[in-house]
């Protein structure tokens, strides 16, 4: 008798422990979704802002053409990308975002009504603090992916994970391009 107890007992341990893994694994999931979700909002926010900064950008004729066009195909790329929630592309989409913002705000400089225009200072602020955020959300769901792809390969929850179909997810990262240093001379000259 006493072996059949000890028997259920562990059995009993191993399924309240089997909940346990199962609960923090659930959990761990729903921080990146969250995290993902903190990071759509800025992008909606930002995606907002960029047609009033073009625009803006448009007034003055002589603006470069070429630089507020490959903001506008960016812009609509990263869209695109964290609709379909595809964190390759919208690491792709947001290097190439990020570079054309720079050069908007380099070419500003030899723009200086541009600069004075109160409305263009309140967009770039705006814009800036956005990009901000954006990285520090980035780097907040980098965090939770890391967690859950480390925990699904951890024994014993990597069991569960597997019995549960939780499964690891792409870290959002930028290319080569955006992890160089500036080339300012280029900008400017």
């Amino acid at each position: 008798m006493p072996t059949a107890a000890l028997f259920y007992g562990l059995i009993l341990a191993l399924l309240i422990y089997g909940v346990f893994i199962y609960n923090t694994l659930v959990n761990i999931k729903h921080n990146v979704a969250k995290s993902w979700s903190n990071i759509d909002v800025l992008l909606k926010q930002r995606h907002d802002e960029l047609p009033k900064l073009v625009e803006t950008c448009r007034q003055y004729k002589q603006f470069e053409q070429e630089t507020l066009q490959r903001v506008t195909e960016a812009r609509s790329r990263v869209q695109a990308a964290s609709l379909s929630q595809d964190i390759p592309a919208l690491g792709q989409a947001e290097t190439a975002l990020r570079m054309g913002l720079g050069q908007i705000f380099a070419v500003v400089e030899a723009y200086p009504e541009l600069r004075a225009n109160e409305h263009f200072a309140r967009l770039m602020t705006r814009i800036t603090a956005l990009e901000d955020a954006i990285a520090d959300r980035r780097e907040l769901y980098n965090e939770h992916v890391n967690i859950n792809n480390a925990r699904i390969e951890q024994f014993p929850e990597n069991i569960v994970a597997r019995l549960f179909h939780f499964g690891p997810r792409p870290l959002l990262t930028f290319s080569e391009e955006d992890r160089k240093d500036v080339d300012l001379k280029a900008l400017f000259g």
